[in-house]
């Protein structure tokens, strides 16, 4: 697929109008924390390293502008990934560096700190460009304030809206679409209620799972089998919301279903309200925690026209609610084959979006791929230099298969707070090759290169 043809051109023309603006892109993963700030929550525990590899998920936006685009990143590359990029032949944008990046704060969150990089975006402004975040939330409206660049997204109240898990069930109820048997709760009086029948689901012998309406990555979920424990939920919930003086929640309570595989699919709608159909994969998860995607999914064509039919209704929907951008929705396949097309819609780039300028430029037809990242326990930050050393001919080339390397920079965020300790990190890549047995082979030739690093 040409340049011109491509993704990123096809986005510009749906936010902007024109695919001859530049774009400044931002890539403030898990948004989501945001949007619930003023939200009740499920209790949950987070590590100071993990936060530091999520928020240096940012660099995943490299691979998403052209030369004429900016993004802006918490570090500058390793020199050796930027000179690998540039080696597949990869335009990469101008690259914005924070001066002076808290691992705890998100990029966005950075980039307002830092009155020299303010400066540096305000000038864009004689381009035209425009910001285009991972999600907006206040975090990113503020940025676009401080810089004059507009954003090329609605306000962060609708974009909140819009990825709300009651919205999700609520629009899916709305438009006919399947989904599992569940319940939303914005008032106490809806929880109590929708407690009451999801405990003659758990008399069944079946179990329930209760979601906060923005949680992400697997946090913010709890699977109860027993009625103690969601009567238990539902008390802590009613406490603390009576504590605040305030009856609006936002959670839901669904039947958990069993399933053969999950998938996730993309759309776009654009500012005019015309839909376009973007992609589906499936989803390779671990503890209902992402860890990637298998291209193309093992879907028939039946399945894959009910994906569609789904991402047309909603994206209508969606523009109706005056929502425009990229949106991604999880389902899943159940044991049978039936599908069930939206569990929940995200509003924002999806971990899948950073992929397909990659998928466009070096998976060609009847090739398969897999997006997916290797956990890593490290004694000491490694540079690119070294990995691409324990991987050899396993580092994709630009021809043939191998592991394309997406992200590099989570390999040693832990460190940032690990003060000496060993620490967790990830790299992230997409592995291509002729079919689903080679791909799974370079898969676990990866896996035990990589075990290397762990010994250094």
């Amino acid at each position: 697929m040409s340049a011109e043809n491509g993704f990123i051109p096809r986005l510009k023309t749906a936010v902007l109008g024109t695919a001859d603006r530049p774009l400044v892109f931002v890539g403030n993963f898990e948004v989501e924390e945001q949007w619930a700030v003023d939200e009740q929550g499920l209790p949950r525990v987070s590590a100071p390293g993990g936060t530091a590899v999520v928020n240096s998920m940012d660099e995943f936006a490299l691979l998403l502008g052209g030369k004429r685009d900016h993004v802006v990143l918490k570090h500058a590359p390793d020199p050796g990934y930027r000179s690998y990029l540039e080696g597949l032949g990869l335009d990469l944008p101008q690259i914005h560096v924070i001066a002076d990046p808290d691992p705890a704060r998100t990029v966005s969150q950075d980039a307002l700190h830092d009155p020299w990089l303010i400066a540096a975006l305000s000038a864009l402004r004689t381009d035209e460009a425009h910001l285009l975040a991972h999600g907006v939330s206040a975090v990113e409206e503020e940025l676009s304030t401080a810089t004059g660049l507009p954003l090329a997204a609605p306000d962060a109240a609708r974009c909140k809206a819009v990825n709300s898990k009651i919205y999700s069930r609520r629009i899916a109820t709305q438009l006919g679409l399947r989904q599992p048997n569940g319940w939303a709760c914005d008032t106490l009086d809806l929880l109590d209620a929708a407690v009451t029948e999801a405990a003659s689901v758990l008399a069944t012998g079946r179990r329930v799972v209760v979601k906060e309406a923005f949680g992400v990555s697997g946090k913010g979920i709890s699977v109860v089998s027993d009625e103690r424990r969601l009567d238990r939920l539902r008390r802590m919930i009613s406490a603390t919301a009576r504590r605040k003086g305030r009856d609006r929640i936002a959670f839901v309570i669904e039947e958990w279903v069993d399933k053969r595989s999950d998938l996730n699919y993309q759309f776009t709608v654009s500012r005019d309200g015309s839909v376009r159909f973007d992609f589906v994969k499936e989803l390779i998860t671990e503890n209902g925690v992402h860890k990637g995607h298998r291209i193309p999914p093992r879907l028939d064509e039946a399945q894959i026209d009910s994906i569609r039919s789904a991402a047309q209704a909603l994206g209508g929907q969606l523009a109706a609610d005056g929502y425009y951008g990229v949106v991604g929705v999880d389902a899943i396949v159940e044991p049978d084959g039936g599908i069930f097309p939206v569990l929940e819609i995200n509003a924002r780039n999806n971990m899948s979006t950073y992929q397909v300028p990659i998928q466009e430029r070096f998976v060609t037809a009847g090739e398969t791929a897999m997006a997916r990242h290797y956990s890593l326990r490290l004694g000491a930050s490694v540079g690119f230099d070294r990995v691409r050393d324990v991987l050899g001919d396993l580092l994709f080339d630009g021809a043939g298969s191998g592991l394309l390397v997406n992200n590099f920079a989570t390999v040693n965020a832990g460190a940032q707070t690990a003060d000496g300790a060993p620490f967790a990190g990830r790299l992230y890549g997409v592995l291509i090759g002729d079919s689903v047995a080679e791909v799974d082979r370079i898969d676990a030739r990866v896996e035990r290169a990589l075990a290397v690093l762990q010994q250094d």
